[in-house]
């Protein structure tokens, strides 16, 4: 499946970078050309002679080396490969990555580079959950970069949580998925994700606080295992994902007609925080204020029940359809009742109460409603609560 690729395995410095030995060993037994790129930082962890014995080529470290250069510059290097991976990818790294940095021979690649890249984070639990972390994360996905891991566990360090770096059959499997390999290659996934702005007026209109951090994750999610996403989105605060195919919409109308001319498709997630309801006498100038003016009067009227009409499809219907619950009160009652309602196969409910910081958040707390009853999800990243319901999806689809 990989025979023949080539890769361009950047290790940066963290104790996770003994296990980038075995993914060269592992890679290599499936005639992989791994050429290597160590970190300052990484030749603390490993030496440059066992990466180099490793993948029978030379290793590359520094940005300057004159007899380098002359055999192959950082730009062609950056571009003779068919994937660059980093693995491990330390949170000093990634904060470089998001920041656009070139100040070394790994940076410079990353920025010059024309491939694809795949990272594979490790880092100690409080890092990983630092909110500049996440914020990077968030910046590195919706550019484009797919991501494996970090799993749970214990660490070096002697905490446990998230931040080891993913085991290497899980690296592998994810360099398939890049290459067209994953267990969702060859399916098509709707998302819809971001807030819907209902008009007032040109210029005034009738939104929520969503940002579309949670849909654009778990597109670049189902992305990241082969998948093909139809990614269909309000006018979100986030961007959106690179490698996906991107809808932009601002109403809820608007909404229903790119989901209609997006079907079919195997499964279909509504993350999308669609207004209930619209101004039915919306105007066609900015309503003027003026002393003495009767308020004006709008007129609400509701807008489709996206979740509720492909899920109620008879012939055509994705073989899984998945709505959201964003609730503040009772949250697993009011979100069982809404999948009994809507006729979907799965609820992902949270709790978006002012307090909890979700709805903007980085962060979520889902949980997953089923025909066998509510399955309560660990407070997680957004992208680690993408990745988890892009995995059960994958099971489920397979």
């Amino acid at each position: 499946m990989l025979a023949d690729k080539k890769i361009l395995l950047i290790i940066s410095g963290g104790i996770a970078a003994y296990k980038s030995l075995d993914l060269i060993r592992r890679l290599r037994e499936r005639q992989v050309g791994v050429v290597p790129v160590l970190t300052r930082a990484a030749e603390e962890f490993v030496t440059p002679l066992t990466v180099s014995a490793l993948a029978g080529v030379k290793v590359y470290r520094d940005l300057f080396d004159l007899t380098d250069e002359a055999e192959m510059g950082h730009i062609e290097l950056s571009r003779a490969a068919d994937l660059v991976v980093v693995a491990p990818a330390t949170a000093d790294l990634m904060a470089k990555m998001a920041g656009g940095h070139a100040n070394d021979l790994a940076t410079t690649l990353l920025m010059a580079t024309d491939k694809p890249v795949l990272i594979a984070p490790a880092m100690n639990v409080k890092m990983w959950e630092h909110p500049a972390t996440q914020r990077n994360l968030a910046t590195l996905q919706a550019d484009g970069i797919r991501v494996v891991g970090p799993a749970e566990g214990a660490m070096a360090c002697g905490e446990f949580g998230p931040g080891r770096m993913s085991e290497v059959p899980e690296i592998i499997a994810a360099i398939e998925a890049t290459f067209g390999h994953g267990p969702l290659s060859g399916r098509h996934v709707l998302v819809t994700s971001g807030p819907t702005h209902e008009p007032i007026d040109p210029v005034r209109y009738i939104a929520n606080r969503s940002s579309g951090a949670q849909g654009t994750a778990i597109a670049a999610a189902l992305r990241d295992l082969g998948a093909r996403v139809s990614f269909i989105t309000g006018p979100a605060s986030v961007p959106p994902p690179a490698g996906v195919d991107v809808i932009p919409v601002e109403t809820a109308a608007e909404m229903e007609k790119a989901v209609a001319a997006a079907l079919p498709a195997d499964a279909a997630i509504f993350a999308a925080a669609v207004a209930d309801w619209r101004v039915d006498n919306a105007a066609g100038q900015k309503i003027k204020k003026r002393a003495g003016d009767v308020l004006p009067t709008l007129n609400f009227v509701e807008n489709p029940d996206i979740l509720a009409t492909v899920a109620q499809m008879g012939e055509g219907r994705p073989q899984l359809v998945i709505g959201f619950a964003a609730e503040t009160e009772e949250v697993e009652r009011h979100a069982t009742g809404k999948r009994a309602r809507k006729g979907c196969d799965w609820i992902v409910a949270n709790d978006v109460s002012p307090g909890t910081g979700i709805m903007g958040g980085t962060e979520n707390a889902v949980t997953l409603i089923t025909a066998d009853g509510a399955e309560t999800w660990p407070r997680l990243s957004k992208v680690e609560t993408a990745a988890r319901l892009a995995a059960r999806i994958a099971e489920t689809l397979a």
